[in-house]
């Protein structure tokens, strides 16, 4: 009797050890079963995600194309200066202050001429000029000699601020019968700007003289 006991508790025990094996092993088939279906639907994920920074990279370019062209048709309208001439080398600022003692007149700042500008200035006064008078600001872009701010010369011409492509200049305004040394009419202010290579004026620069109104000399 004991030895059936035995036999039979051993049978039992084996089927019980194979029912949870087997048991294992369905639930291990069930979870790679289950995981096979997330690549797809992660790929699937990804590809809206892609599609919507697209759209917002075009919508951010969109609307700065199109701020720009009123900007640039508005600058494109403003005359050219005629007093601009064709391209002369003139290579950093010795190259630069050469060229306007070749042109009769003598460099007042060298540094105010900045190499790392595109649009760069440089003023000089009439060489031999006893009083300090009789001043031009002469233009540079990347090496290459543009022109003046004027066709003919002021009494006084001040750099106010310049950027990379634009340079704001300032003029004494003299009245008739003011001297020289005391212009009682303020000053004006005329930023000179590069547009595709040329010089433009945004303002209206003062005449170099009048009868009636003010003028730069």
């Amino acid at each position: 009797m004991r030895r059936g006991f035995r036999l039979h508790s051993t049978l039992s025990l084996g089927v019980a050890l194979a029912a949870l094996l087997g048991g294992c092993g369905g639930a291990t088939k069930t979870v790679t079963v289950s995981s096979t279906p997330l690549t797809p639907q992660t790929s699937s994920t990804a590809q809206p995600s892609t599609t919507t920074s697209t759209q917002q990279a075009q919508t951010k370019t969109t609307p700065s194309t199109t701020n720009a062209s009123p900007g640039t048709s508005t600058t494109r309208s403003a005359p050219e200066p005629a007093f601009t001439e064709g391209e002369t080398k003139a290579e950093g600022t010795g190259g630069a202050a050469a060229l306007v003692r070749a042109h009769g007149y003598t460099p007042n700042d060298t540094s105010q001429y900045h190499s790392d500008q595109a649009l760069r200035v440089l003023v000089g006064t009439r060489t031999g000029s006893a009083d300090g008078y009789g001043q031009q600001a002469f233009f540079f872009v990347n090496g290459r000699y543009l022109g003046t701010d004027t066709k003919l010369p002021s009494a006084t011409v001040k750099v106010l601020g310049q950027a990379d492509t634009e340079v704001t200049l300032g003029y004494q305004l003299y009245r008739k019968g003011d001297p020289l040394a005391n212009p009682s009419g303020g000053e004006a202010r005329v930023t000179f700007q590069l547009n595709n290579g040329k010089l433009v004026a945004l303002q209206k620069i003062p005449p170099a003289a009048s009868n009636t109104g003010l003028s730069r000399q």
